[in-house]
């Protein structure tokens, strides 16, 4: 059977400069080892699949998966999902917001401009990190102890441990192993500040363990979304302000975080088509 199939570059400022993402439609037949096994195929790190929603406050449902594993929400996929549906032709039941669902719950998602921006959704897990578990992750991260200047567990679905460091050269300057730390399973983000005058607040970076591999991740959403929840909260920025994350890898990705009067933030960025075509399952 042939499908839409749609590849976006997500918190994009340029031509293939974000974080890209598979999109295939019409998946309601498709059982989950399909989409597991098309979702490796791809080799990106998502692969999104549109359903029919379940619930009548729906626009579409959507199934994540992150090369074979399925996640319960991210954020770049959930931008580039909205993209995709809407360049397939998808319309809203409100002008002003399109509301998804995946198995984190309804997140809206609304026109920000030019951009998409996301509903930063709650968080499962905050607080500080356990003492010895921190250690680690200095270790793996190769940082002097005076160069973390906070860190707290912002897990709003993957798992992320957030880690402030005390400067943005500081972020880009890391090379981080997870040997050093004794660690096989980690998912880490760091953020540090800009001085005054830059095109970016904060530089980030997002580290997820693979075995004992590290890779990193051009630009990333739910961290982003964490981040800002936790540093706004602690009065160490407010929105609006802008993330710069990608650059190490020779990606441009901006996310642009705002605030709204009912005290939500929302993510948001450039999600642009790259590739539209069909997919044959």
């Amino acid at each position: 059977m042939t499908r839409d199939f749609r590849q976006i570059d997500v918190f994009s400022t340029g031509p293939f400069t974000g974080n890209p993402l598979a999109v295939v439609a019409a998946a309601e037949d498709l059982d989950e080892q399909t989409m597991r096994a098309i979702s490796a195929w791809t080799n990106l790190s998502e692969c999104t699949f549109l359903l029919p929603p379940t619930t009548e406050e729906a626009d579409y449902r959507v199934r994540i998966f992150s090369l074979d594993t399925e996640l319960p929400f991210a954020g770049h996929p959930t931008l580039g999902t909205a993209r995709a549906w809407l360049d397939m032709g998808g319309t809203p039941q409100r002008s002003d917001v399109i509301v998804q669902e995946c198995a984190a719950g309804l997140i809206r998602v609304r026109p920000d401009g030019d951009r998409l921006a996301f509903a930063a959704p709650p968080r499962l897990r905050t607080g500080p990190v356990e003492p010895g578990l921190l250690e680690q992750v200095r270790a793996v991260l190769g940082v002097e102890r005076a160069q973390m200047v906070d860190a707290a567990w912002a897990d709003n679905g993957p798992g992320w441990i957030a880690v402030l460091l005390d400067s943005a050269e500081t972020v880009l300057s890391l090379r981080p192993v997870l040997a050093r730390g004794g660690l096989e399973d980690l998912k880490v983000g760091v953020v540090g500040p800009w001085g005054p005058g830059g095109e970016a607040d904060v530089e980030v970076r997002g580290f997820f363990s693979e075995g004992l591999a590290l890779p990193e991740d051009p630009v990333t959403g739910s961290l982003n979304a964490s981040i800002a929840q936790w540093l706004t909260e602690t009065e160490r920025v407010s929105a609006p302000y802008v993330a710069a994350q990608g650059t190490v890898l020779g990606r441009r990705g901006r996310v642009h975080v705002t605030g709204d009067d009912a005290g939500d933030l929302w993510i948001g960025g450039q999600a642009e088509v790259s590739i539209r075509g069909t997919v044959e399952v």
